[in-house]
């Protein structure tokens, strides 16, 4: 069986984005930056790769899983595949199912998708990035959290799982590794299997 992790930026307040949905808050550095490309380069998209000369092979995942709003982030750059070394899956009821030929986009039940990609053989795993809302529906099916806290505040915004219902799970600490920037990037696992 397969794993999802869920991959996500939080602030010290526990916020994933503003409440128009913007990030830019978020800090960046050379150091963090560096971290990505030598731990998890498969989650720098792929035309940012090139730039940075990231050739890295992926090491944790093949798949990549998104909201509507984090596919956007491609879009808005004029980038319709930001994931091209991974197969990649886009949630969303509106967005049209031929934006482009090496996107899946999913209008119907992602609880089913995920649970079949699960199923699959392999030794690489799933990866959801970015949204609170796609996080809120797969909740029931994440085993892992890989969570980048920054050292901002942002006041207010959306949370980790926007729309979740109260079904507390726990999780426990596998790793962590903190910054010299303030980041601090920890790795959580589901401590007893997702509900079927």
């Amino acid at each position: 069986m397969r794993t999802l992790t869920y991959v996500v930026a939080v602030s010290l307040d526990g916020f994933v984005c503003a409440p128009d949905g913007s990030f830019d808050f978020f800090p960046h550095s050379q150091e963090s930056g560096a971290y990505h490309a030598r731990e998890i380069p498969e989650l720098i998209p792929t035309h940012v790769r090139e730039r940075l000369g990231v050739d890295a092979p992926n090491r944790r995942f093949d798949t990549m899983i998104q909201g509507r709003r984090s596919y956007q982030v491609a879009l808005d750059e004029g980038v319709t595949s930001p994931y091209a070394h991974m197969r990649q899956y886009v949630l969303s009821r509106s967005l049209p199912h031929d934006t482009d030929p090496d996107v899946t986009v999913v209008g119907t039940d992602p609880l089913a998708l995920v649970r079949a990609l699960k199923r699959e053989e392999g030794a690489l795993g799933l990866c959801l990035v970015g949204g609170p809302t796609a996080a809120g529906v797969l909740l029931p099916e994440i085993d892992e959290l890989m969570i980048k806290r920054y050292p901002v505040i942002a006041g207010a915004g959306r949370p980790f799982f926007d729309g979740a219902a109260f079904t507390p799970a726990a999780f426990e600490r596998v790793r962590g590794t903190v910054l010299d920037d303030g980041a601090d990037y920890t790795l959580f696992r589901r401590t007893a299997p997702a509900p079927e």
